[in-house]
Formats: structure tokens, sequence, C-alpha cells
């Protein structure tokens, strides 16, 4: 288990996922924790993540860096998805390994799954059909990531282990209209729609596909107990193994907002995986369940984008 004065480096702290990580390990008592800006160290070279980890070499590390970015973002940039985030993956975890880390946590995303996975979809479904093609390269380098901590584990006995998370929203989201996931671009739509009195939104698809969606903070507390009780080569899902429509979460979020207009469905526009439910069941065995419902962490949500001064620069 970590002690609390051991040296963890959290990858990815000014992200959603990386941030949350930061202050759940501080609300837990770890003094600790050792961060790095983009500027100060990119992880897509090689040599930078090298002299780091042999300059700090953290006992712990929480890789939750990643270039992410909804259904259009993933689309038009298939090239750079895949190559920035296989590159800063594996700089990070192959450094980790060379210079002792005892033991590494990959985030990664419950897109790693097959399109057409059976509901709810269990770890044991990875690699057995065809992905979802608009975030098929996003995907391929999430799979390559915790693959090489699996190899590690078995070829050179490491401790890396890996948590795949259903969809994430929360504090510290990126808000962008149609750069972002779809709750925290909702959040945006409808509060400008409301603030301008636009009559209608406009939505991708026809808002039947079924998703499921986790608090960040939720997340965090399942990483921090995985990184003290669980060691294995496969991966743990975490979700809440609930499920609704996107009509339904757009209706919802509509509501959380204050939003009263029309909301219009864009049928030319692709729906994306027609239903994604991850099965929850070995986090449970483990001993953690999600404790926020979908209203009040969209409620907590929106509360933290009316506090984001920046947002409408994202």
């Amino acid at each position: 288990m970590m002690q609390k004065e051991d040296k963890i480096y959290v990858a990815g702290h000014r992200g959603m996922v990386g941030s949350a990580i930061v202050r759940e390990l501080e609300r837990q008592g770890y003094t600790n924790i050792l961060t790095r800006t983009h500027s100060q160290l990119d992880l897509c070279r090689q040599q930078q993540v090298e002299d780091f980890f042999r300059e700090e070499r953290p006992a712990y590390v929480f890789l939750a860096a990643a270039k992410v970015g909804g259904i259009t973002a993933n689309s038009e940039a298939l090239a750079d998805f895949m190559y920035d985030n296989m590159i800063l993956e594996m700089n990070v975890i192959h450094s980790a390994w060379m210079n002792g880390c005892k033991k590494l946590e990959f985030l990664g995303s419950s897109c790693i799954y097959p399109r057409m996975a059976p509901q709810p979809m269990p770890e044991s479904c990875l690699l057995t059909s065809e992905l979802e093609k608009t975030n098929e390269a996003y995907a391929l380098a999430k799979i390559s990531g915790l693959k090489y901590c699996e190899f590690l584990n078995k070829q050179y006995g490491t401790d890396y282990i890996s948590v795949m998370p259903t969809n994430l929203y929360g504090p510290n989201d990126n808000y962008h209209p149609t750069h972002s996931h779809v709750l925290p671009a909702l959040i945006r739509r409808f509060h400008e729609a409301k603030e301008t009195g636009t009559p209608f939104v406009t939505c991708w698809g026809d808002g039947s596909p079924l998703r499921e969606f986790l608090y960040v903070d939720d997340l965090a507390q399942l990483c921090v107990f995985l990184m003290n009780h669980y060691s294995g080569d496969e991966t743990v899902n975490a979700g809440t193994g609930k499920e609704l429509s996107i009509k339904e979460l757009t209706e919802l979020t509509a509501k959380v907002v204050g939003y009263t207009g029309e909301i219009r469905w864009d049928r030319d526009k692709p729906n994306g995986t027609p239903r994604k439910l991850l099965d929850v069941s070995k986090a449970a065995k483990l001993g953690w369940t999600y404790k926020t419902e979908l209203e009040d962490g969209i409620r907590l949500t929106y509360q933290d984008f009316l506090s984001n001064p920046m947002r409408a620069e994202r």
C-alpha cells in the first residue's frame, strides 16, 4: 500500500481525471504528490520523460494524461489521437519501469471494447471483435497501453494495473461545444441558449444511443482504492452499472441548466456506438461502488462551468 509520504506522480494533473485524483490523494492525507505542467514536461518527448523519471524516481504513478475529445475531435484527428496517446503512455510506462516504480495505474476508456460487445461489457470481451470506427484510433492507443502494462507484469514481474472508466464528467471538464464529450458540450450549449434566448438547440443523431456516466470524483476514489488493494493483469471497469438514452440525458441536462426551449435532432449526424454499459461486478466484488447520482453530478458540473471564467476559451 502507498504510504502517506511516498512520492506519487500524477500525470495529467490539470485534466479532469488527474485533478480529481490529486484531490482524492490530498483528501486522504498523502503529502508528496508530484506534478508537472505540459510546459515543464512534454510526455510525448522521450528524453524529457526519461530525464524526469531518472531525477525524481516516483514510487507510484497514476497515468491520467491523454489527448481526449468527443466524436468530432476523434473523427477529424485520427492520426493525432493515435500518435499522441500511444507515444505519451509508452514513454511514461517504460520510464516508470526503467526507474523502479513500485506500482503504476493506467487510465483508459470503455471505448476499448468492441462496438457490438455483449451488454453490460465485461473486462473479458476486450479484442473479441471490431471497434467503433469513430474512436478507433484512440481505442487502439489505449489498448496498447494496457497491454504493455500486462506484458511488463508477465515478463518482468511488475505490478502495473489498468482501469477502464465509462463516460466521465465533473469539475475541470472541457466545455467546448463541438470538441468535448457529450455532457459538458450539452451544458455549455444549453447555458448559452438560455442566456441568448435561443428558441431551440440541435443535437447530433436521433437520441437513441444508450450511455453510462460516472462522476469523476467517484472514479478518483476508485483509482486510489485500486492502487492500494488490487493487483492483476486484467483491467478493472469503472462505472455505475446504470444507463440512459442520449435523449434522456439531453432532457435532464436542459432541466438542470434551466433551458426551456425546443430540442431538435440532426439525424444526418452519427450516433456512435448503439449501447455502452460496463459490467462493474468486478469493482463491486473488490468493495467499491459509485456515490454520485447523475442529476446531482450534472448540477455540480454546471456549477463548475459557471465558476470557470475561461470556459469560452476551451
